[in-house]
């Protein structure tokens, strides 16, 4: 990669569209903890450094800070709290705000130049503010170069360095032009290179595999999903024969998902392929268990158990082991690489991994939004129908059943998902959803069937439209489709009595339950 933009990330609910933003512009970031050494940030060569927004105030205590010599590695531009970060290391006051700043705001340029080039005919624009605090007035050698009624100082740059900062959030839709102010930064001020593409990508990503990997044999633990088959296809690409494909049946998974991706990868893919079934492995270990974290961790140390001994039965001796696990997974893993935001909850396949496993994990998608996966998996030549697939968690039904998993419960969710799925199909809707699935929740219900008292179970609806998963919003379903869905469901499912939709958008929800 030509170009990179590093973000240091300060807990921003928002850090990731920074990201996203800046590769849509087909400029490779990525998103790093603050405490990154400066020693470490030089080694690494940014074109130009982001220092994101976060919810401390910078003159608290124990307030995430940045050393002052950070200014003079490469452009920065520091957004929200990183604008105040930049003002009150250099001395500025940087105090509580009379009026708070949320939502809406009408911002004045006052210089339609650098960060604002294009801006002169239209000078008057609308952003999203999200502060309590603000900057009284620049640092020396500062100007401020943009304003608003409740906040003199929304934007400044230094007199000759290429510092700058803007107290709103250009990375959000909510700010219109946005992307030109992120536009000006990268291409103007930081003089990057638009080479970020899916082939530049591939390109490099075979080669660092291929020079990792040498003459050593490689497994890929597929579950039936995107973002595994991506990583087989792509670690294929590189390594050929090398990789073998074990695709471990689970007894968690959806219905005719087995067949389907031995279809796929061995008529489709020519990719070796191994089908393990422990299924009752699997639901030995989960037995009685109903806490989500529990259950993923489990499923991530018997993955590898599985593998482990796979690995050994096929006469290899497998030294990698190849894993799907992409950005929003890491991302809610834990912090993203360490940074200030929280653990949301743990993927198995980020903090559920058994510690003594004997593999090395290659992570090929690993800095990938899934949008990103999907370009990769056209471009690879996998089928639509393969990567145009909803996500598919890879814990599987086991976090879909809010209780303790038993192969009756995954049965009757089983069927009734793919009654979901196929009715969505039937009405064209598919392709305009990001996801969609059923729930089994931990409640019955009282009903009336054939004039008979029914205490069945309840089953939740869910569907979302998004990008890449870091924030989504409940896909609104025409009330005759939803209608025909749950009357199938109730009529064709034993066991299931009431149906319900989830209407709640992410944040502040997850997309799954559990």
């Amino acid at each position: 990669m030509s170009s990179r933009i590093l973000i240091l990330d300060f807990g921003s609910q928002y850090t990731q569209l920074i990201a996203r933003r800046v590769r849509e512009a087909r400029v490779y970031s990525e998103i790093h903890p603050p405490s990154r050494s400066v020693d470490w940030i030089r080694d690494w060569k940014p074109d130009g450094i982001i220092l994101s927004g976060g919810p401390n105030s910078v003159y608290a205590d124990g307030a995430p800070r940045i050393d002052a010599a950070l200014l003079d590695v490469a452009p920065i531009l520091g957004i929200c709290y990183g604008m105040q970060l930049i003002a009150f290391m250099l001395g500025a006051d940087v105090k509580r705000a009379g009026r708070r700043e949320y939502g809406r705001a009408e911002i004045d340029v006052t210089e339609p130049s650098g960060l604002f080039e294009g801006f002169d005919k239209s000078p008057h624009f609308a952003a999203w503010m999200s502060h309590g605090d603000h900057i009284e007035s620049p640092p020396d050698g500062y100007v401020a170069i943009a304003s608003s009624v409740g906040n003199p100082v929304s934007a400044f740059r230094h007199e000759t360095k290429p510092v700058f900062g803007v107290q709103f959030h250009p990375e959000v839709a909510h700010t219109p032009r946005g992307g030109e102010i992120i536009s000006n930064f990268l291409f103007g001020i930081c003089k990057a290179e638009p080479s970020w593409t899916t082939g530049a990508y591939i390109e490099t990503e075979v080669a660092r595999i291929e020079d990792r990997v040498g003459d050593a044999q490689v497994i890929c633990g597929l579950s039936g999903g995107v973002d595994s088959a991506v990583a087989a296809a792509l670690v294929h690409r590189a390594i050929g024969d090398q990789l073998t494909c074990i695709f471990v049946d689970t007894g968690l998974l959806r219905l005719n998902e087995r067949e389907q991706v031995e279809r796929t990868f061995r008529q489709h893919m020519g990719i070796k392929l191994i089908t393990v079934d422990a299924s009752e492995r699997f639901l030995s270990a989960l037995a009685g268990v109903t806490e989500p974290e529990k259950k993923r961790t489990i499923i991530g140390h018997t993955f590898i158990d599985v593998f482990e001994q796979a690995s050994d039965e096929a006469g290899g001796d497998a030294k990698f082991l190849v894993q799907g696990t992409l950005y929003p997974d890491v991302i809610e893993s834990s912090s993203p690489t360490g940074g200030a935001s929280v653990t949301i909850k743990t993927h198995h396949n980020v903090g559920g991994l058994r510690p003594d496993m004997k593999f090395e994990l290659i992570e090929p998608l690993r800095e990938l939004f899934k949008d990103e996966v999907r370009s990769v998996g056209r471009e690879l030549g996998l089928s639509e129908e393969m990567v145009g697939r909803h996500p598919f968690p890879g814990p599987g039904l086991a976090i879909r059943i809010l209780s303790d998993v038993t192969r009756d419960k995954l049965d009757l969710l089983r069927e009734a998902d793919a009654i979901y799925l196929e009715e969505i199909r039937e009405a064209g809707l598919y392709d305009s959803i990001w996801q969609a699935f059923a729930v089994l929740l931990p409640v019955r219900s009282v009903g009336v069937m054939g004039d008979e008292r029914t205490y069945e179970n309840v089953l939740g609806l869910r569907a979302v439209t998004s990008t890449d998963g870091m924030t989504a919003d409940w896909y609104p379903f025409p009330y005759d489709v939803l209608g025909r869905i749950s009357n199938r469901i109730i009529n064709s499912v034993t066991g299931i009595n009431r149906v319900v939709y989830d209407v709640s958008s992410k944040p502040p929800a997850t997309i799954e339950w559990e």
